[in-house]
Order: structure tokens, then sequence, then C-alpha cells
């Protein structure tokens, strides 16, 4: 359908920026960063283009899961009005790369090593027939808890490290009055804690079949019943005015003490960092009871369009920019994320910060390293989107059970495929 849509605007591109050859020192960027902790972030690649003398067109699109911003970056395209670069997820750049939009950013990536540093599993996105298409920013890992530590504390807590310790842990909060799990009622909010519940309740090589590889009998076997009898669990511990609250306003409420814990990608510490707040004072993280010693990945990539020729200076310093050790460090100590090099120290790094780079480490050299369905890295867009949707009409009480949960996921994916 995407190819279908952006037939022939390579040639309507050219037209549309015709005239613009003035500004050949601007960068154009669309992205879904609008919350404090993400801004501050990208505060970090401005200042550094600026110093080459680039000016910076930010194209915002709020709204965390990026939905809104690919519905926008789609009708970009379809015009020919293609940004310099677009922020990204997994499986979205390869449909634009396929679609024959994409840049060429081999040349740059040679000079500057990165098929050494970045990840194979980021380069089976980032590289589509063989030339490099997009600018891999950071890595996040989506299986992680962040707990008030006051709270934590006040009410005896310790870490949880099984899911049954986890539920204990929210029924002391409960009974100490506090609203034991921040959660955001939207549909990407949902399935990414689910992707943990699912790793959790099942183990690595079954959330890899399932997840990854959408195998039939996984998808309708009694683990994942089970996980969606988890997942139903954990729903009844967030407060009634869950729905539709955004992600960074439910890790607000972790920060503020008014709830105990959050199930949120790492993104979610850019928000306690840009708080002042610091791990193990203020805070605590731990990996999703169950998972550690596997990591559930997504990576924000800077997706390359082919843009005219006097635009194309600015988008190898875009790309330069972003992969430079110097940026990879510091975009992601105030991001929350880790760098998409493995060569970047983690000096900078807070203790946070730290396990999530040897995590990660030990997950890609492991085989424990796996694509966020969520975040769109386990699959297509089109069978992530049908997850999505399942995911959260369970949570809202539209899918009662789990066995109608299960039927209707292995449904809505078989559709999507």
């Amino acid at each position: 359908m995407l190819r279908k849509l952006l037939i022939g605007t390579a040639l309507a591109s050219g037209l549309a920026f015709a005239a613009h050859a003035e500004d050949v020192k601007e960068v154009q960027m669309l992205h879904w960063w609008t919350s404090g902790g993400e801004a501050a972030a990208l505060n970090v690649l401005k200042g550094d283009l600026a110093k080459e003398g680039y000016a910076w067109k930010d194209v915002p699109v709020a709204g965390g899961g990026g939905d809104a911003a690919m519905t926008a970056l789609k009708a970009m395209v379809a015009a020919g009005n293609y940004p310099t670069a677009s922020q990204m997820l997994g499986y979205t750049v390869l449909d634009y790369a396929a679609a024959g939009v994409m840049g060429d950013l081999t040349e740059t990536a040679k000079k500057e090593g990165w098929d050494k540093s970045v990840p194979a599993a980021l380069q089976k996105f980032a590289v589509y027939d063989g030339k490099w298409v997009a600018a891999p920013v950071n890595v996040h890992s989506v299986n992680w808890l962040w707990i008030n530590k006051a709270v934590m504390d006040k009410i005896g807590g310790t870490e949880p490290k099984t899911f049954d310790d986890f539920v204990a842990l929210l029924d002391k909060a409960k009974a100490a009055g506090v609203t034991p799990l921040a959660l955001g009622g939207q549909n990407w909010q949902e399935a990414t804690m689910f992707d943990s519940v699912v790793l959790s309740t099942g183990g690595p090589e079954f959330y890899k079949k399932a997840m990854n590889d959408l195998d039939d009998a996984s998808l309708k076997s009694d683990t994942m019943k089970k996980s969606f009898d988890n997942l139903a669990k954990l729903v009844t511990y967030v407060d009634p005015n869950f729905s539709g609250r955004d992600w960074n306003l439910a890790t607000a409420m972790v920060i503020k003490g008014d709830a105990l814990v959050q199930v949120m990608g790492d993104w979610a510490k850019g928000e306690f960092h840009a708080a002042n707040k610091t791990p193990g004072t203020d805070f605590l993280c731990y990996r999703f009871p169950g998972t550690d010693g596997s990591v559930i990945y997504n990576s924000d990539m800077f997706g390359m369009f082919n843009v005219p020729d006097d635009r194309k200076a600015a988008q190898v310093a875009l790309a330069t920019a972003t992969l430079s050790k110097s940026f990879q460090s510091a975009f992601n100590v105030v991001k929350g994320s880790v760098p998409a090099r493995t060569d970047v120290p983690d000096t900078d790094f807070d203790a946070c910060g730290k396990k999530g780079i040897a995590d990660l480490k030990k997950a890609n050299e492991g085989g424990t390293l796996f694509g966020s369905l969520a975040q769109g890295y386990g699959a297509p867009p089109a069978v992530a989107n049908a997850y999505k949707d399942v995911i959260s009409k369970f949570v809202h009480g539209q899918i009662k059970t789990s066995d109608e949960a299960v039927t209707e996921l292995v449904k809505a994916i078989d559709d999507a495929k």
C-alpha cells in the first residue's frame, strides 16, 4: 500500500524543492519527541549541527508511539515534500526503502565505520539492498520497571524477581493507599507492557517464536493465554483515570510519588533526568520480573530521504553527527537510552545507563536480544498495529477473556500478514 501511495514521488520531490536551493544549510527533521526529556535530548543534536552552521527546522508531531507522526510523514512524502530525515522505527524504514524514496548513506557509513560499530540487529533495519538508508540514534529497551524509591522504602518493598513477587509488591502499594501501577491507556503503551509480560510468562524462546517469528502454535498456546491472564492481573492495579493518558504523565506520577511503578521503555528515564532525579536515591530501575538476561529492544532511527543534491550536504552532516561517539554518549545520557554504537564508553552514564549498556552487550552476545512487537521491531507495521489493537481492546474490556483474546490475536495477525 505504501509503495502504491508513493510511486512517482521521487520525480515530484525534485520539482517540489526546486525553489529551495538556498536552504542547503538547513536540516528539516520530522519527529515525535515532544516531552521534556525528549526535547532536551534533541537539543544536543541541534547544538552540534549549529556549530557546523546548519539551521534546524523542527517538524514535531506529538504522540509518544509515533503513529500520528508517521501519518504526517506519509502525506509529506506522497506530496514529494521530503524532510531531510524523519524519526522512524524498524520496519517503517524498510517500507519506505522498498518504495524507492530513501537516500544512500553508504559512503558516509564506510568512512565512519558504521558496519563495525552498529549491532547487526540494528543494521537489519538501517541497511536495505546493501545501502545504508538510516542512521541509528540509540537502542531503547522496553522491559524495565521505574520505581519511586521513597514509596518503595515506605512500603518496605524489595526488587521483584518473579511475576508473583511483582503482584505482591503492587499489593503492598495498594494497601498503603498509593496507586500501584502508573499506566497510560493508549494502545502502544499497553502493548509495550504486554511485550514484557509475554517474555516473563513464556521465557526467551517463547517470546521469539510468538512475537518475532509469529509462530501460529505459540500464538495459540496456553502460554499466551496465561500471558493475557497476567496482563489482566496488572490492569487491576491502575487508577480509574488511566484511559488516554500520555506516557510521560504516567512517568510523572511515579516521579511525584503518586504511583509506585511504571512499566515502560527506558525513554522514561529521560523524564527522571529532566526532573533532576538520581537513580538509587530518587528512583530505582529494575528489569521486568522474569526477564533479566534478555532485552526487548527498539531503536530510534533517522531515516534519510532521497533529497535533491543541494540538500545532501546537510543530510550527510546530520548522519555524521548522529553516529559520532560524542553525540551518542551525550544524547543517550539525556534520553535514557544506550548508544547505537558498541564502542562508546559508559563513563558518563548513570547506574541505570551502565546496566542498560551491559545488558545490551550480554543479550547481543547471548542471542536474547529481541525486537519489540509493540515498538515496530518485531514485525511489519500492519502486524504491529493489529497486535496493539487487540491488546488495547483486552485492557479496556472489549475483549473479555484470555481465550477470546488469543483467538482475536491470531485472527488479527493472520489478516495483517
